[in-house]
Order: C-alpha cells, then structure tokens, then sequence
C-alpha cells in the first residue's frame, strides 16, 4: 500500500519528497546549534533555553496561525513560510561569541514562529490530497519522514558539524527550505475543501471560542488533543540528549548525533509498528497510551545508561513508543475533524504540545543543572510514564 501511494499520487508523493528534504536539514540546523550552545557557555540550562525556543513560540503563535491556515489558500501561506525560514536559517551565522548568541536564539524562534504556521497547514491539507481509505497509510509515511529524516540528518549533521563546521549545517537547512518550497509550487492537489458561498470565518477570539466548543462536544477529539500535550510533559526529557552525548558519553557532537539518530530510527519504525499491530482505528487509539508509557520507560533506562550504545539503544525503544503516539494522534484528529475547523484543531494540538515541552524541557535543564543529569532524566521521564497511566484509564471507555 505505502508504495503503490508514492507511486501512484502525485502531490503526495512530492508533499513527500519536500518534507524529507526540509526535516533532514532542521535536524543539521538542530545537532550544530546544540553544539554552539554547549560550546560557548557549558551551560545545560541555555541548551535547554535552545530547545525552549524552538517549542515555547510556537504556543503562543498558534491561535493566529490555525485561524490562518483554515482562512488561507494552505499551499501559499506554506511556500511564503519556507521562504521565510530559509532567511531565518542564517542568524546563527553570526554567533561567534557569547555575547552575540542571541542571534542563533531569534534565528531559532523565527523557525518555530514559521512551524507554527507550516504544520498545521500540512497536517489538515493532508485527507484533502489523498483518499480517505489512503490516509492511515498516507499518515504512517508522513510520520516516518521525520523519524527517518532525524535519523539521517541528525547522524549525518553530528558529522558534517564536526568535520566542515557548524556554518555548513546552517547552510544547509536553509537551502532545504527552499527546496521545499519549490516543490510546493510544483503541487496542484487542492489543500481545503471548497467554502460554502456567504461562508465567514469569526473574529480570532470568536475563532477560539468555537475551537473551544467543538472539542469539548467531542469527548474523542478532545482526548487526542490532550494525549499529545499530557505527553508532552514528560517529552522535555530530549533536551537531555546534547548532555548526555557531550557530557556524560563524552563523544562531543557526533554523540549527540548519534542519540538523535537513534530517537529518529525509533520515529521512523513506531508508526509502521503500531499499524502493523493494529488495523481498527479504535484500538489504535487505545495503543497510545501503551506507546506514552514504552516512551517514559525508554528515557529511564536512558538516565541510567554510562555507555553511548546503552543510551543509544534506550532512546531508539522510547522513540518506538513517542513515534507510535505521535503518528496515531494525528491521524486521529485528521479522522475525526472536518476541514472547517481542521486548521485551528491543529493548532491548538501543535500549541498544547509545544507548551507542555517548553516547560518540561526547560525544568529538566534546570534539574541536570542542580541535581545531575541523571536525577534530571529519570525524574522528568517518570511524569510520562505516570501520563500513561492516567490518560489510558480516563479514556478507556471513549474507543468502542
């Protein structure tokens, strides 16, 4: 099915090719910023303020950006958002001592600032571009291209950082966002269903009232939105990826490749994984709480791990779980929304997600600055493991 998709769609299969080429370059543009930060100041704290940047924006842009996307012509607004990060791309440029640092951190909110409104975008476009019996297979490949990609560019930036310099890494993502954009215009799928004619969208507001209203009229899109954001709380957890391939493995940047390769290799399979084991859309609803749960579990053995391997194994297992949630989530929402409201239900789930990340991620920081790393990791994992637990028992009942 996945192959006669890319062969057979088009638009699909270009939407495809631009997000594996955009993913693999935000992950060269993530390893080398990770690797500036560390370098410059030491600081756990500042590389988690990193990550913080690159989550925390998109929270607070998200309630524009998902009234935009259901009131804009979808494959515009995403081409202009590419261009804009390709500009964006080139501020760490100018990062070369501590005290101009904040260039890399406006480049870096600039980008999210961007996601906030690419996302969403793709991820309500996409029942449009294909079939409806197409978009569980069409969805498990989409949520592979950021596994594979963070698996391809994460390892190969840890390299390409070390060897060419950090420069080249930001080069390189901007030129991807162009790339991307390029094959955007080439797609001629329609990304929203047509408006009824007299059709008016409410003031922002307004817009987010009747978000609001749609969700908790809908106990089902209402648990899917808060299974990615309850996740999310635990999900702060990755910022100890640069500390632990740094500090605690000491293998500089191309250890913080390689334990984001490893957490991309368990994106990629997860979604694959949680299809293969379960065909009916309720029992894969049902699953993400398992998934939480092996996510959580996997960071734990993380915080215990004193070889690069064990770490990398330990992250590749929770990345199984993450990748399977995440996939499955989406879909569901895609499932369970129409294309009036899709964009904003979008945001509200990329904005609830970032949020809880921003916050988890930026108290692990602050716990491996004061506690050790490993205190740090196995505390802010056993919230995801405690989310599963809570999230599977409330919800039970609403996948019948």
């Amino acid at each position: 099915m996945y192959v006669r998709l890319l062969r057979h769609n088009r638009d699909f299969r270009l939407l495809y090719a631009g997000s594996l080429i955009s993913l693999g370059g935000d992950w060269f543009l993530t390893v080398a910023l990770l690797d500036l930060v560390l370098q410059l100041t030491g600081s756990a704290t500042l590389a988690s303020l990193m990550l913080l940047c690159q989550t925390l924006p998109i929270f607070l842009v998200t309630p524009i950006a998902g009234r935009a996307v259901d009131r804009l012509d979808r494959r515009k607004l995403m081409i202009v958002v590419d261009l804009l990060r390709a500009i964006a791309c080139l501020l760490p440029l100018f990062a070369r001592t501590p005290a101009l640092l904040p260039f890399a951190y406006i480049g870096v909110i600039a980008i999210s600032i961007g996601s906030a409104y690419f996302e969403p975008a793709s991820q309500a476009a996409l029942p449009n571009i294909v079939a409806p019996e197409e978009l569980s297979a069409a969805n498990v490949l989409m949520g592979s291209t950021w596994g594979t990609m963070l698996a391809v560019g994460a390892a190969i930036g840890g390299a390409v950082t070390m060897r060419f310099g950090r420069d080249v890494s930001f080069v390189v993502d901007a030129i991807s966002f162009l790339v991307s954009a390029a094959i955007l215009w080439r797609m001629r799928a329609q990304f929203a269903e047509e408006r009824p004619a007299g059709h008016e969208h409410p003031p922002l507001l307004e817009s987010m009232r009747e978000t609001l209203r749609y969700a908790r009229a809908h106990p089902r899109v209402l648990a899917l939105l808060t299974s990615k954001g309850g996740y999310g709380l635990g999900a702060g957890v990755i910022a100890m990826l640069s500390i632990f391939g740094k500090e605690i493995f000491r293998a500089g940047a191309f250890g913080i490749g390689l334990l984001f390769a490893a957490r991309g290799l368990g994106a990629l399979l997860g979604p694959f994984l949680i299809r293969a084991v379960a065909r009916r859309d309720e029992l894969q609803y049902r699953l993400i709480a398992l998934s939480i749960l092996i996510f959580g579990a996997g960071y734990m053995c993380l915080g215990l791990s004193r070889s690069l391997l064990t770490g990398a194994i330990a992250v590749f297992a929770a990345h199984l779980g993450g990748g399977a949630q995440w996939q499955t989530s989406t879909y569901g929402l895609q499932r369970e929304t129409p294309d009036w409201i899709r964009g904003r239900v979008f945001g509200a789930d990329y904005g609830f997600v970032t949020l809880t990340m921003s916050i988890s991620s930026l108290g692990a920081g602050i716990a491996s600055d004061r506690f050790g790393p490993t205190v740090a990791t196995v505390g802010v994992a056993s919230i995801a493991i405690l989310w599963a637990v809570v999230w599977g028992a409330s919800t039970w009942r609403l996948w019948r």
